[in-house]
């Protein structure tokens, strides 16, 4: 088995080291990192700059890289350019800190393996609960490991993205695993105001994650009560509640846009 691992903490976060360390004991790993922190970026890409890529040479991993760019640049010139087997999965990961809920849509994490999706490889995105700094990846990276390795070994299509979300206790501590679906996910979003040197006024995004009611079969549930989620994600986004609305009132809407319908 052929595993792409990334990431968007950059190179030097502990957790892609903890899953190399782990995985390595079950496929042949390539890696390719971003050369520094690329949290919050989504699925961005670099299009009007050069993307640098640089040999790194780790003992877990049969070939690496390190790129100036973002995480789905990564996926996206490894799967491209710089490897020329077959890969079997994508990994992203371990998150400093939860995925769950709409942080989907800004992280840079699921968003590297949303990628791998798109470009017809099966992903898994893992986060672990916690931004302490010196937090164990360990237990996180086991049960990926182990996940793959007795659950998802052979048996995930190309169209198939999984999100998973770790609780940050101990393995004891951890009940067990729960299938879910993306839970409510708000942040305060409050913007401090500041001022350079030179008097000129900037902004720095803070604020913690509201406290939400959350439904039982929610991500977010089942972290805060010690479980670890896998989340299925799909990547269409098209809202077929609001098409059926749309083709049962469509001759309507034609008429006040003040075309015929043909």
């Amino acid at each position: 088995m052929k595993i792409l691992v990334t990431n968007d903490d950059g190179i030097h976060a502990r957790g892609i080291h903890a899953l190399t360390k782990e995985l390595s004991n079950i496929a042949e790993l390539y890696l390719v990192s971003p050369d520094r922190e690329r949290s919050g970026t989504g699925h961005s890409i670099t299009v009007y700059d050069p993307i640098k890529a640089v040999n790194i040479d780790l003992p877990e991993v049969k070939k690496g890289w390190v790129i100036g760019g973002t995480p789905v640049d990564c996926v996206k010139l490894a799967l491209c350019r710089l490897i020329e087997d077959d890969i079997d999965l994508v990994v992203s990961g371990i998150n400093h800190g939860a995925n769950l809920g709409t942080d989907v849509l800004y992280s840079g994490t699921v968003s590297a393996a949303a990628e791998g999706v798109v470009m017809g490889v099966p992903s898994i995105a893992v986060s672990l609960d916690s931004f302490e700094p010196e937090k164990d990846f360990s237990i996180a990276a086991k049960i990926v490991k182990n996940l793959i390795q007795k659950v998802f070994y052979n048996k995930l299509e190309k169209t198939n993205l999984l999100n998973i979300n770790v609780p940050a206790i101990s393995s004891e501590e951890i009940k067990g695993v729960h299938i879910t679906k993306l839970g409510v996910r708000n942040y305060d979003n409050l913007f401090e105001e500041r001022e350079d040197p030179r008097g000129n006024k900037y902004y720095w995004l803070g604020g913690g994650v509201k406290k939400e009611d959350q439904e039982k079969d929610s991500d977010v549930h089942a972290v805060q009560k010690g479980y670890v989620s896998i989340t299925p994600i799909n990547l269409d986004l098209t809202d077929y509640n609001l098409i059926n609305q749309f083709k049962d009132n469509y001759t309507d809407l034609i008429n006040k846009l003040g075309f015929e319908e043909n």
